[in-house]
């Protein structure tokens, strides 16, 4: 497939020439690009915050889109998982739809009586002008909650510019709570959105060393606890592209400093537990030897069962195409774990740095794209005769009109994939996808099977 001549600067083959990948720019018109707007971006990131009223000012369409759209779970409220609409249509459009939303939110926070309301901007209001900040002031002063703009209008730019408006928006709530009782041994958790129950095995592994937990932001989030989250001590941001604006700004703000984490595979897991205990030892004796007992207990129980699934994996292909390219680096060590070659491997928001570092973990005819498109990644997949796809819900359908084996690594799973028994959990769904006998039936896998 020929690849139009204004992305060929956005896809890298490791090694056929000098490194050079544009990216963090707008998307190609008519590339059809599988990246979410803006008003996606910030609706992601804030959507699992579960006492929170969220309400989408804009066409019905818009929160129907959005409508649960990640699989976040909630230990308490539910409220999250219900969607909210002004649903503007023509006369709206024509006299202004500031009055609809007051009433709206009035009449949602009389029902539901949330902690906050979240007010996400659309494109058709950025158009027409309303003034969503002075009815979300006016409503704030008479129902006594914060009630925070989220300028999240579709049209603004990418989707890491709607991971920047939910932090903007997130930046009104902190320091707005008491700071008082939380240990110097604490952290914020952001980035992790609690797919499966995620954030909840990453904050049983903090407390067994003996750190509090003060805010998960956002998954399993509460307003109460965001509020006094400039508390915390450190701030461990595990999904650097939605969350680093408001790590930045908490360190500028607050003087809270920050690490870049993963809890997903053995390597990336390990490496954030012992850098958050190194961060802590001269405040917790004792919190390293806690810390390798129990990873040490966490790998004896999972090592035997990965390495037989490494043994039935060693030598298949695999590609990654994910929203953020932190994601990527760890889904590659991983693989490479299980004994898989990633041959391709993308994001959708990934920078400069970002593809640095991935160049640098990729190994030789790797191809490395920005910001990919549906017949781009067909085309690679087809190229490199993989036997596994990694992404979300928009590539799960490329994957199987190819015939190629796919694992969903977003927002719709329902299984973990984080901390230790996540990657065991990770080898299983790669084995039972890898080596189901249906590929065989399609007509690559019979081409396959002649050869």
């Amino acid at each position: 497939m020929k690849i139009l001549e204004e992305r060929k600067p956005q896809v890298y083959r490791k090694g056929a020439e000098p490194f050079q990948l544009d990216c963090n720019k707008q998307s190609v018109a008519g590339s059809v690009s599988q990246r979410a707007c803006v008003f996606c971006g910030s609706r992601v990131v804030l959507y699992p915050i579960a006492d929170a009223l969220h309400i989408v000012h804009g066409p019905l369409g818009c929160a129907s889109y959005t409508w649960d759209i990640r699989g976040a779970l909630s230990s308490g409220p539910q409220l999250h998982r219900l969607s909210f609409s002004t649903d503007l249509r023509e006369m709206d459009v024509i006299q202004g739809g500031e009055k609809k939303l007051a009433k709206a939110l009035c009449q949602l926070i009389d029902l539901h009586h949330p902690k906050a309301a979240f007010v996400y901007s659309t494109c058709i209001v950025g158009v027409i002008g309303d003034d969503v900040e002075s009815v979300c002031r006016q409503v704030s002063a008479v129902k006594g909650i914060p009630v925070l703009p989220v300028h999240s209008e579709g049209f603004k730019g990418t989707k890491r510019d709607g991971y920047r408006a939910a932090c903007e928006a997130l930046l009104q709530l902190v320091g707005t709570g008491s700071t008082e009782g939380i240990s110097p041994v604490s952290v914020n958790i952001l980035g992790d959105f609690n797919l499966a129950g995620e954030v909840w095995i990453i904050r049983d592994y903090f407390e067994k060393m003996g750190v509090e937990v003060v805010a998960t932001i956002t998954g399993d989030g509460r307003i109460d606890d965001i509020r006094r989250a400039q508390g915390a001590a450190l701030n461990l941001v595990q999904c650097s592209g939605s969350m680093t604006h408001l790590a930045k700004q908490l360190q500028e703000k607050n003087g809270i400093p920050f690490k870049r984490v993963s809890y997903f595979g053995i390597e990336d897991m390990a490496q954030a537990l012992y850098d958050t205990a190194t961060f802590f030892a001269d405040k917790s004796p004792g919190i390293v030897g806690r810390t390798a007992a129990l990873a040490s207990g966490e790998l004896a129980t999972i090592m035997p069962q990965i390495a037989l699934y490494r043994r039935k994996l060693e030598g298949r292909k695999a590609a990654v195409y994910v929203g953020g390219a932190f994601k990527a680096f760890s889904l590659v060590r991983a693989l490479r774990q299980l004994g898989m070659d990633t041959v391709m491997v993308g994001s959708q928001t990934g920078l400069r740095e970002d593809y640095d570092e991935l160049r640098e973990l990729c190994d030789e005819g790797t191809i490395i794209v920005d910001d990919s498109n549906p017949l781009e990644l067909s085309s690679f997949l087809q190229e490199k005769r993989v036997d596994l796809f990694i992404g979300g819900v928009k590539e799960r359908p490329i994957a199987y009109k190819l015939g190629v084996g796919f694992c969903d690594h977003n927002h719709e799973r329902k299984e973990p994939l984080a901390g230790f028994r996540g990657m065991l959990n990770f080898a299983r769904e790669v084995y039972n996808t890898v080596a189901s006998p249906v590929w065989k039936l399609t007509p690559r896998g019979a081409q396959r099977e002649r050869s």
